[in-house]
């Protein structure tokens, strides 16, 4: 393992302090101790970042590396309508990676830790062969039947998307072309943090959570494949207007005739895509607009089996499940291919 001591690593990584009421032993005994909130659902989940697959020393330092391994799993709660509460890391370090390096990959998820009050209670540290992997574990909660599922969308919905989307392939494109230590452009600039720093949806999901029904999905592998697993899930089709796609002036002035395959086909937006009843809508944008949230309606929900289509000028082309699949080892992740 790349560290002097395993003992003294953990010793620094440990909290000074605790966020959340119900933790009642974190870091120091054999397993984290949880009291549940009443009349609140459990949420887990757990996401792995791997080195020269999801991340490289040209795309992103170690601070950026451990704020998006955590904002990755955040997005996950904010697509349940939930609150993060807690998270563990399993950390597999090859020879090359020096303490401070690692250091810095816990602060960068410390800072975003921090923003939602999130304790880290536990994890792993071992050592690996060749590349750097990083395992997340978050927990969050959200009040009982509130939870927002795929499965929620019916005909007659209408869909939403948060946010801009595209804009972290197209980060990524100019990453892969350029390295990070390019000089670029404002705008250019502009792109490349929404890849090296993903916003998780969280106010947003909670937000939609107080509606009666929701389905929703975070947009990790593509507008596509969300909308797709959506579509699946609730045996609907979603029919998706190629003209209310929100993309953003970054990503028409630098990437224009690419934005449309950067939202369907780049992933790593994380922001949220999802359906709700057409009289929900008015009021719903509403209130995202006042909190400053963007909130667009993109298409709409109709019977038939599962599938999803974008209507051009009156032609819909099917929209296909693919977006990034991690198990193509062959597949390299450059939205220029």
């Amino acid at each position: 393992m790349a560290l002097q001591d395993e003992f003294h690593f953990i010793d620094q990584i440990k909290p000074k302090r605790v966020s959340q009421s119900g933790l009642l032993a974190g870091i120091g005994d054999d397993a984290a101790l949880v009291r549940p909130t009443p009349e609140m659902e459990q949420i887990i989940c757990m996401d792995t970042m791997v080195e020269g697959v999801h991340f490289n020393s040209h795309t992103m330092d170690p601070y950026q590396i451990g704020y998006k391994a955590l904002a990755v799993n955040i997005s996950d709660i904010a697509a349940m309508g939930g609150i993060p509460t807690y998270y563990l890391v399993s950390i597999a370090i090859p020879k090359g990676w020096n303490e401070a390096d690692l250091l810095s990959i816990y602060e960068g998820m410390a800072m975003l830790a921090d923003k939602y009050a999130m304790d880290l209670i536990g994890g792993d540290t071992v050592s690996i062969a060749d590349t750097l992997v990083i395992t997340v574990t978050v927990l969050g909660e959200v009040e009982r039947g509130k939870h927002l599922l795929r499965s929620y969308a019916k005909p007659g919905d209408i869909v939403f998307v948060t946010g801009t989307i595209g804009d972290s392939a197209a980060g990524l494109n100019l990453l892969l072309h350029n390295k990070k230590e390019y000089s670029f452009s404002e705008q250019e600039e502009t792109l490349i943090r929404k890849h090296q720093y993903p916003s998780p949806r969280v106010e947003i999901g909670r937000l939609l959570s107080t509606l009666e029904r929701v389905s929703l999905n975070d947009v990790s592998d593509g507008l596509a494949s969300e909308a797709n697993e959506i579509a699946k899930a609730s045996g609907v089709t979603l029919i998706l207007d190629d003209d209310k796609m929100p993309y953003s002036e970054a990503i028409l002035t630098q990437f224009k005739e690419r934005a449309l395959e950067f939202a369907f086909y780049g992933g790593e937006d994380f922001e949220l895509v999802g359906t709700m009843a057409a009289s929900d809508w008015d009021i719903t944008q509403k209130k995202a607009k006042e909190h400053g949230y963007i909130l667009s309606k993109i298409g709409t929900v109709s019977d038939g089996g599962p599938a999803v289509f974008l209507d051009r000028a009156g032609e819909l082309q099917k929209l296909e499940m693919k977006g990034y699949n991690h198990f193509n080892f062959t597949q390299q992740k450059d939205p220029s291919h």
